[in-house]
């Protein structure tokens, strides 16, 4: 069964109706690689699936056969693995796994299998990858023969593009022969490399990962040009005596058998970025799970879920399997991060710096835990380049807490009704040309195009933090003509101010403190509210830390903000060309007397690598003179209470270290509230020093802000 309880029960006609659409949506779902593509044509209408709504449709037909046995149809899409068989038999059935939703539904599985086992097992956990299934046949250590799930009994024989998979090697480490099973798949690097060159050949871009793992297995016998793909396996199977050579223990523990892949020279989970657990409860797998989720987005590769597995043969044989999934394992999917709707409409936006941005809005859909109106079109370059238009069925993405970002358009479910995307002849501000000699188009107004905005982000707590120029009277101000750029802040006077609409005596005098008190703000906030284009708050503090003064800034060439972390030769002449541009409003800035310089930081380069470190040692400097990487989680406490992650991040700098949002073998500290979250889990494994706020507010005694 495919867990009733998270179906609903239809009708006899909706439950057939069910059926059809899953048949041919299954084919391409094990296929092809997704059931975004799976179409189903009845006349004028075309319906479309993406892999959330598949698994829907197959958890209603589940449930409605478990109320309504009689009306079971042969060969059910909720009880065999769906897709189209080739002419390979399988060596064993491979069968696809019954899914969960919940922490609930997991401890529920958990008890139906410790009551059917007699006892509670030991669990492998590791991720669902999300691609393709595939069989890969070794003999005596060489590789013979690739082969797709198909349905599950016959797969299809794609050996002829083994030589584009990564972490499938043609020659075991050992003479060994058997069947490695696994999922071959993009990563995201190799995603956006094979539109690249689809592109490039004239080709369409992928719809998304899965479904370009699927058109690059299959199209690679035929095309010119090689796509690569990687592959992680999850099991091991002995073959046939038909097969002669050598075979591994068959009676070895999961995790024995993935270790012994590993050795083999085979790519697993184990040694990926997602790791597996080996628990011995089912609390331990979802602790795991939790934590998979929160790193999703960080992983490189896309996972919808985790595995659960029974570690011991012995559980697995008496566990046993129906005729569609094994009993011994589960899936617990995630939210889905990502989903098919329809593009509505393109707005054409124009931010701070004069950059001229399309945005899409789309019929909403609930995807990565909300519901999604706008996505990203990233620049008109790349719009045309998708080849999108209004009316498309198109592939939102939301991972993690990335912004939603439109990943493609599932050409074959167009109806001819689209409609083509005009790019603007005019800036949609305010009317002047478009600069289109960069992917970024920009007004040729630039930031005074769009000046209100380019104000609120100077004002903004990030920045100088002047709370009492707030959105209506930045508009006063505009409107006025007191404020043409982001330094007229600073020459505004308490005249100028009563003369506005709701500015009394009390606002205007706490307007004129608070932009006072920004005079004095740190070399860093103020590149942060100049917006220089290819910057961001970070950045900006890498840029006031390596050169010290803005007088250093401007002074720096190309090459020379080549050397701050994180700049390379594409954005360097970009952030040069931006200071030229935003000389004249600096100027004005060192005459009303605003800060210039980085409190802490001396403009010295750090020490070359194997050279003494003959600089001055901060708190958080390492051994080598080098920043110390520092992750803080959780909410701070004590003296670091008040201060908001962006101030967390400024103080770490200016300590000497290097803020970072995810632990790794090169974390030097972390600084967390609580022992229960999962980056707390990862540095006490991986023997990374912890602090409580409170101790890292004692470390960095004397650079607390006041």
């Amino acid at each position: 069964m495919s867990n009733p309880s998270s179906g609903q029960v239809l009708s006899r006609a909706e439950y057939e109706e069910a059926v059809q659409t899953a048949r041919a949506a299954s084919g391409l779902y094990y296929g092809t690689g997704t059931a975004a593509d799976a179409v189903l044509d009845e006349g004028a209408d075309v319906v479309v699936l993406d892999d959330a709504t598949y698994d829907q449709v197959v958890r209603d037909i589940a449930a409605t056969e478990a109320e309504h046995p009689d009306w079971a149809v042969a060969a059910s899409p909720a009880q065999v693995v769906g897709g189209d068989a080739g002419d390979v038999e399988h060596s064993a059935p491979m069968l696809s796994l019954d899914n969960v939703f919940s922490a609930e539904e997991l401890a529920e599985w958990n008890a139906s299998l410790g009551k059917r086992l007699g006892h509670s097992p030991r669990y492998v956990v590791e991720p669902k990858l999300d691609g393709l299934a595939l069989a890969a046949r070794y003999q005596n250590g060489l590789l013979t023969q690739l082969i797709t799930r198909g349905d599950g009994v016959h797969g299809e024989d794609v050996t002829f593009a083994a030589g584009a998979i990564i972490g499938l090697p043609q020659e075991l480490t050992q003479p060994l022969t058997l069947e490695v099973r696994g999922e071959v798949m993009l990563t995201d690097e190799q995603f956006t490399a094979a539109n690249e060159l689809r592109l490039a050949n004239g080709d369409k871009p992928f719809v998304n990962p899965r479904n370009g793992v699927a058109g690059t297995l299959r199209g690679s016998k035929d095309r010119s040009y090689v796509i690569p793909m990687t592959f992680f396996a999850y099991q091991v199977l002995n073959l046939p005596d038909t097969y002669p050579g050598p075979q591994p223990d068959a009676d070895s523990d999961y995790s024995a058998s993935i270790a012994l892949l590993g050795e083999l020279g085979v790519s697993t989970a184990a040694t990926s970025p997602a790791q597996i657990a080996v628990v011995d409860t089912v609390e331990a797998a979802q602790e795991y799970i939790d934590a998979l989720l929160a790193r999703r987005a960080d992983l490189g590769f896309g996972i919808d879920g985790a595995v659960i597995k029974a570690d011991s043969p012995a559980d697995r044989a008496l566990a046993g399997s129906s005729s569609r999934a094994p009993r011994w394992g589960i899936a617990f999917k995630f939210p889905a991060d990502s989903r098919l709707t329809t593009l509505e409409e393109v707005i054409w936006q124009v931010g701070r710096t004069g950059v001229i941005t399309p945005r899409a809005r789309v019929t909403p859909v609930f995807v990565g835990g909300t519901t999604v109106t706008y996505a990203t079109l990233h620049n008109p370059n790349d719009l045309a380049r998708q080849g999108l238009m209004l009316g498309d069925t198109v592939m939102v993405l939301r991972a993690g807490e990335v912004i939603p970002r439109i990943e493609g358009a599932v050409v074959s479910a167009r109806t001819g009704n689209e409609i083509p995307i005009e790019a603007p002849q005019v800036c949609p501000n305010c009317g002047s040309e478009i600069d289109r000699s960069q992917e970024r188009w920009r007004c040729t107004r630039g930031r005074k195009c769009a000046l209100p905005q380019s104000i609120k982000y100077a004002v903004a707590r990030d920045c100088w933090d002047i709370e009492s120029v707030g959105e209506k009277l930045v508009r006063q101000l505009v409107d006025t003509g007191l404020v043409t750029d982001v330094a007229d802040i600073f020459t505004l006077t308490g005249e100028q101010l009563l003369e506005l609409d709701r500015m009394g005596q009390t606002s205007v005098a706490k307007a004129l403190g608070e932009i006072e008190k920004a005079k004095s703000q740190p070399l860093a906030r103020t590149l942060t509210a100049l917006g220089v284009r290819g910057t961001g708050r970070s950045m900006s503090r890498r840029i006031a830390r390596y050169f010290a003064t803005m007088d250093a800034i401007q002074a720096a060439d190309a090459a020379a903000f080549e050397a701050v972390d994180g700049i390379g030769p594409e954005k360097a002449p970009v952030i040069v060309e931006e200071l030229v541009e935003l000389a004249p409003v600096i100027a004005k800035l060192r005459q009303a007397g605003v800060s210039m310089t980085e409190p802490g930081a001396t403009g010295l380069q750090p020490a070359a690598e194997g050279e003494p470190d003959t600089g001055e040692r901060l708190p958080l400097t390492g051994e080598n003179g080098k920043p110390m990487s520092v992750v803080v989680t959780g909410k701070m406490t004590g003296p670091l209470a008040a201060l908001s992650r962006n101030e967390m991040n400024e103080l770490i700098e200016r300590a000497g270290g290097k803020s970072s949002g995810s632990v790794s073998k090169n974390t030097g500290l972390l600084v967390a509230a609580d022992e229960g979250s999962s980056k707390y889990t990862k540095a006490q494994d991986l023997g990374i020093p912890i602090e409580t706020p409170e101790q890292f507010a004692e470390r960095l005694e004397g650079l607390l802000p006041s």
